[in-house]
């Protein structure tokens, strides 16, 4: 019973991390209307932003999220409005072609920066863990790192719901050309939810480099595991997300190393074949 209880202890711990990837790509798809297809390089970035300043300044890298969020935030902001925004005049499928170039050009800068050396932000609570009973525990960076997943989930979706801004977002995402007679910027909006992909894939990347070993190359599995998300939890659907997140933590974990990723892959075909809208898409 103990081993039961502490796989799937260990499946939401890791679902966590799971979600907070797929935030970012659920809002691209479901109010730009766009595949980002450089989701992956932008957190792998936010991965080295944390472990570089950590590293420099000697802080906790969580310390660090108080300059990688903003600066993410005004990037995505500026990619949308600068190029984005201008390729989507002419259709989705330059947007996606843009997006699938700016992923190619982003792992080789980063190959170049960084060689094709392994990477981790070490903290000091890397192997500590809080034994509950004899054969159960919980690893305190897990824990850690699902609790930042959850308040960045909690706090975005109060954000969409409760605030002026949020609300024209959800309009944008709802009905493009209504929200804009209503007098929303509809190029602004999607900006700012650019803005806000970028910010959580921040986050992201600052949970996987305390969890995982990453490279330049990392980008790709990432970018996999947020379709999983997004595909299981339905397009532009917050609290499927988490759901979602913890669906393919548990299979992975239940899987073990052999089978983990096949049956999370198998789970994301089923959705597709079964239910293509999600769990929770409208």
């Amino acid at each position: 019973m103990a081993q039961v209880l502490q796989v799937v202890i260990n499946g939401i711990l890791l679902g966590g991390i799971y979600a907070l990837l797929g935030v970012g790509m659920t809002m691209m798809f479901g109010i730009v209307k766009l595949t980002n297809l450089a989701h992956g390089e932008f957190v792998i970035i936010g991965s080295y932003a944390s472990t570089l300043i950590a590293q420099a300044i000697g802080v906790d890298p969580i310390l660090t999220l108080v300059v990688t969020v903003p600066l993410m935030f005004l990037i995505g902001m500026g990619l949308q409005s600068g190029l984005i925004n201008r390729v989507m005049m002419i259709g989705s499928e330059p947007a996606l072609l843009v997006t699938f170039g700016l992923s190619i050009i982003l792992a080789d800068a980063l190959l170049l920066l960084f060689s094709a050396d392994a990477q981790r932000a070490n903290v000091p609570y890397n192997i500590s863990s809080i034994k509950i009973s004899a054969g159960l525990s919980i690893s305190v960076l897990d824990l850690i790192v699902f609790c930042i997943a959850l308040v960045t989930i909690i706090i975005l979706s109060l954000f969409l719901k409760k605030t002026y801004l949020g609300r024209s977002i959800r309009a944008t995402s709802d009905d493009t050309e209504a929200a804009s007679l209503m007098g929303v910027n509809v190029k602004r909006t999607y900006a700012i939810a650019m803005g806000i992909a970028m910010a959580t894939a921040a986050i992201a990347g600052l949970c996987v480099a305390m969890k995982w070993v990453y490279y330049p190359s990392s980008g790709g599995s990432y970018l996999l595991t947020s379709f999983g998300v997004v595909v299981i939890g339905g397009m532009g659907s917050i609290p499927g997300t988490l759901v979602a997140g913890l669906i393919l933590g548990l299979a992975q974990v239940i899987g073990g190393a052999n089978y983990g990723q096949l049956i999370a892959y198998v789970l994301m075909v089923v959705f597709l074949a079964v239910r293509p809208q999600g769990l929770f898409s409208k």
